[in-house]
């Protein structure tokens, strides 16, 4: 936010007051002395001057330097200065803004440091003495009552109105600074958590496709390990699909990496790989086959197009849950089942087999990430033991209009 040269020399001059306050308030008592002085020797014309010459020193030095102590004693001053401007009314000084300067000076500041209520008081009760005080004194016997009620009522209601506006425009600045020192720190947080929402979706991210390439290698390279010296053939055609795997594990690993280097506004940046999907189901059928796991996959309702957010975490939640049956179930086949319902997609991932006794359940990431990607699209998921043995993941999705696809949409 930018600001005008005024208000910069102003601020600028309440830091100089803040640092050098008695300095700033000597230099100020003393101009008020020299303005009250000058007042004091002023009359009307045809007017005699009062007999004490002095009187209206002595009461606005006085006066003025009660001011000294204005910023902890801002009431005291007000009354000191008040009792000094009426006395020096009756004594005869005709009432001048100049002799009312010190007064005037002690109301800003009252009206600056205290309350409204405290200023209301103290500032109306000063101006009414003052006032009966010009009404009666000698030296303004030549101006009419309305002049001598209306001039000491007005120059003593500005100094009020300007401090209530000056307390207003630091209450003001006092919360635009906070709103501020606020919306920094909204922003911050903001800041750290997308950054850790981030991470948690990357760290997901990474976990689905070096988990399941990981574990389908290590199946493949098991099942050859116990095929190589009885079935050459089979064992051929494993480690050519393993070799198949852990490419496919390279560039999926890549792929979600090459995300964090990807710069939108570079020139000439390669596109991005599509987000993998249902349509790539054949491939992961075929990938736990080779490691010795049968799946058979059905589909029931009619097929609807997904947006890329839903296809995408389907194709995860299958992949993770085929993962996990090769390595925590002594099981040979699993079942995938896809029906489309009305709004929804309902997926079910199921086998037969019961817990391999080294799996440690509870704690790994598997289930947990599928449950996070499911709810962040809006859907839910189920994971458990099934009655009859074996276990079961069961995931409902909600489907989006086909309006909001985008064919070849990146991740």
């Amino acid at each position: 936010m930018s600001l005008t040269p005024e208000r910069r020399y102003a601020d600028r001059l309440e830091e100089f007051t803040d640092r050098h306050a008695f300095l700033v308030d000597l230099i100020m008592v003393l101009a008020l002395m020299g303005c009250a002085t000058l007042g004091g020797s002023l009359t009307l014309p045809n007017a005699d001057p009062p007999d004490q010459d002095k009187t209206a020193t002595v009461l606005m030095g006085i006066s003025c330097l009660s001011l000294l102590k204005h910023r902890t004693h801002p009431r005291t001053g007000v009354v000191v200065t008040a009792l000094c401007t009426v006395a020096a009314v009756k004594a005869g000084y005709l009432v001048t803004p100049l002799l009312l300067a010190p007064i005037m000076a002690a109301l800003y500041w009252l009206a600056t440091l205290t309350d409204r209520r405290t200023t209301r008081v103290y500032g109306l009760t000063t101006m009414l003495a003052v006032t009966v005080a010009a009404v009666f004194a000698d030296s303004m016997n030549h101006l009419s009552l309305l002049l001598r009620t209306i001039g000491p009522f007005f120059w003593l209601m500005l100094p009020l109105a300007a401090g209530r506006g000056t307390q207003v425009r630091r209450a003001y600045l006092q919360s635009m600074q906070a709103r501020a020192e606020h919306a920094e720190r909204t922003r911050e947080e903001e800041a750290r958590l997308r950054v850790t929402e981030e991470r948690v979706r990357i760290a997901r991210e990474l976990h689905d496709v070096v988990a399941h390439h990981m574990a389908l290698a290590n199946a493949q390279a098991g099942t050859a390990a116990h095929l190589a010296l009885t079935n050459p053939e089979q064992t051929k055609k494993i480690l050519t699909d393993l070799t198949g795997t852990t490419s496919s594990a390279l560039r999926e690993l890549k792929a979600a990496l090459g995300l964090l280097r990807q710069d939108d506004d570079a020139p000439g940046a390669p596109p991005l790989e599509p987000s993998p999907g249902l349509a790539r189901l054949p491939e992961l059928v075929s990938a736990c086959e080779s490691a010795g796991l049968a799946v058979t996959v059905t589909t029931e309702g009619e097929r609807q197009p997904l947006s890329p957010g839903v296809d995408l975490t389907a194709y995860r939640i299958v992949q993770e849950a085929l993962t996990n049956v090769s390595k925590h179930a002594a099981a040979e086949s699993a079942h995938v089942r896809l029906e489309y319902t009305g709004s929804r997609l309902l997926l079910t991932v199921t086998n037969d087999g019961p817990s391999r006794p080294e799996a440690a359940p509870g704690r790994g990431f598997g289930v947990m990430g599928m449950r996070e990607r499911a709810q962040s699209i809006g859907g839910e998921l189920c994971a458990g033991p099934r009655p009859q043995g074996g276990f079961e993941v069961t995931t409902a999705l909600p489907l989006q209009p086909a309006t909001h696809l985008a064919e070849g949409t990146t991740p």
